[in-house]
Formats: structure tokens, sequence, C-alpha cells
């Protein structure tokens, strides 16, 4: 286990944004977790996981023992017939994972293609796209317990999965690493189009001899146009959460704003966060090298400020102007590490 000091960390965030680490470690092997956490308990720094550091924002220089998860391997557990029980190391970059899955004739995560993280990330947000979330497959997780070193496992149901939320970012946040996930795919070829994006990519065809294969096509043309390769303009995907409101809030906004677009979803109906921002005005601003995305409001782009500080200040304002226009509260979705007075 070799352990790193003072590494810098914007090689290793999709916002690249400046910062370092007091010590960093590289985990190839998860036998290798218990021993780097005891090691940073004997200096008393906490413990930070990155994978591809694809949802966070680092704010400043963080006083931690940062663990690079690079954990890799796909391994089938079970298999009934109709469907597979899989098991995948933590370090599996997610998107390779979809890919992987619809190779063996395995369905159901076409939907969730070009989501960028890895696989151990994915259960913390409960990674959700073009009206599929991840909660639908998974079986259980396993992490190991930072204070003491000792592995655990949850089911789906202890996992407390809801909208871009899992237990691991509330009561087990930056207390457990994620180290696999049990994922229950179907062989079954079903397909979900009924996201307005896809309904409006497969039309002519009216649902008809839709593949997987054609839906996991069908997302990565539809995120590609969309979003910006953070190779290209750093960012960290959506940067805040759709909002829910009640019925009853929702039909005083359609009252208010005619061309606000609403989704029903269970007891609340979801507002899309980046027509909110659009309307306040957002899209497209940019400022010291810091902006928002001309072609998607959501997405928070750094264009060489550099700042995490700075890029948290933006999203600030933001949601301020959201709150003075429509009296609601955005969240930011990435997790925020490092110093922020």
């Amino acid at each position: 286990m070799r352990i790193l000091r003072g590494e810098d960390l914007k090689p290793c965030n999709s916002l690249s944004l400046l910062a370092r680490a007091s010590a960093l470690v590289n985990i190839h092997d998860s036998r290798d977790l218990p021993r780097a956490c005891k090691w940073a308990r004997e200096r008393g720094l906490d413990v930070v996981a990155l994978g591809q550091g694809s949802n966070v924002v680092l704010a400043g220089d963080l006083e931690a023992l940062v663990l690079r998860l690079q954990t890799r391997g796909m391994e089938i557990l079970e298999d009934r017939g109709d469907t597979v029980l899989l098991r995948v190391a933590a370090g599996e970059d997610w998107h390779g994972l979809v890919q992987w899955t619809l190779q063996h004739g395995f369905h159901g995560l076409e939907n969730l293609a070009l989501i960028p993280g890895t696989a151990g990330a994915a259960p913390i947000q409960n990674i959700g796209a073009y009206g599929v979330e991840l909660e639908s497959f998974v079986e259980r997780v396993h992490a190991l317990e930072i204070s003491s070193g000792d592995s655990l496992s949850l089911d789906a149901a202890e996992c407390r999965f809801s909208y871009r939320d899992s237990i691991f970012k509330g009561e087990l946040r930056d207390r457990t690493l994620i180290t696999a996930i049990e994922l229950r795919l179907p062989r079954q070829s079903a397909v979900n189009i009924s996201y307005p994006a896809l309904e409006d990519y497969f039309r002519d065809r009216d649902g008809r001899d839709v593949t997987p294969g054609d839906v996991f096509a069908a997302v990565v043309d539809i995120r590609s146009a969309k979003l910006p390769d953070p190779a290209t303009f750093p960012n960290a995907g959506s940067f805040f959460k759709n909002p829910v409101v009640t019925p009853e809030r929702a039909r005083e906004l359609a009252s208010a704003f005619p061309g606000m677009p609403q989704f029903p979803q269970g007891d609340g109906v979801k507002l899309p966060a980046a027509w909110l921002i659009e309307h306040c005005g957002w899209k497209g601003y940019r400022d010291q090298g810091i902006g928002v995305h001309p072609q998607h409001a959501l997405v928070l782009v750094n264009y060489g400020g550099d700042s995490g500080e700075q890029l948290l200040a933006l999203a600030d304002r933001i949601a301020a102007s959201v709150r003075d226009s429509f009296v609601i509260e955005l969240e930011i979705e990435p997790r925020v590490y490092g110093r922020r007075q």
C-alpha cells in the first residue's frame, strides 16, 4: 500500500478543480481498505473515497486520506434462467458495466448508459435517467465501516433509496466505503421508452421492435448531444436535483407560469431544475472562468477558474434566484469536500 503525500487532486475530479490531499492511496484490492482506514485513524485523518470524481466538488484542500477505488471484477453469482445476479466491484466503470451487461444478454440498465462514475458510486445517489433508477436492480450493497474496518452488507430496503438519495448520503455518509454491489437483471428484453426524450426519439417506430441495444444507442446519442464531455469542458453533470413539490403547489405554479413543464410522480410533482434556472436567465452565463453551459442550464462548467469556492458561490446565486422567482429550494447533487468558509 503506497501512500502519496500532498497529492494534486485536479486530475481526480471531473470539474478539474484545484485541491490537494494530505494523503492518497490508489486501491486496487479491496483487502487493502481495512489497513488504509486503520492508518488514517492512527493519524486522526478523515477518509474520503473517490472513484472517478464525477459527482464531487472540491472546495479546497482535503485534510484527509483520499482513497481512489480502482478495484475491478464482475461475477455472475446466480443464474435463474430469467434473471441473473451480478456482483460488481466498486471500481468498475459504470458505462462499461452497462455495455458488458448488454453484450451478455442482461437487460435493464440501458437507460442508465453514459452516466459518468463507478459502480460503487452509483448507489450513493441512486443514479437515474430516462425513466429508470438504479434501485430497481439493486439486491445488495457491500461496504466497509471506516471506524472499525469491519465489513457490512445492506439489502435494497436497508439502503433507503429515494430520488437521488440513499442511506449513503445520509446516516452512513463518510462512515462507510462501498466495496461492491449486487444487481439482479432480467434476460427478457423488455424496454422502457416512456421518458419523453425517448418517446420522441422512437416516435417514427411507435415503440415497435425497439431493442435494449436501440435504447442504449439512443441514450448515448441524446446525452452526448445535451451534456458536455468533462474532458473538454470540466463539469459534474447535472448540478442540481429536480425539485419535487406538492400537487397543490404545482397547480399554483402552472397558473403563474403556463409554460412550466411538470411531471407527476407518486404523491408529488417533479419540476425540471434546468427550466427554472434557464427562466432565471442563467443559461450560458460565464464569469471569471466559471459558468453555466449554453446548451444545458443544469450543468455548471469550469472554463479555467479552478476554484471550488467560486463554483459553489455561483451555485448559491443560482439557487437564490430560483428561490426568489419561484419560492422553490434547489439542492445540489454533488458531494462537497474541502474547506468552505
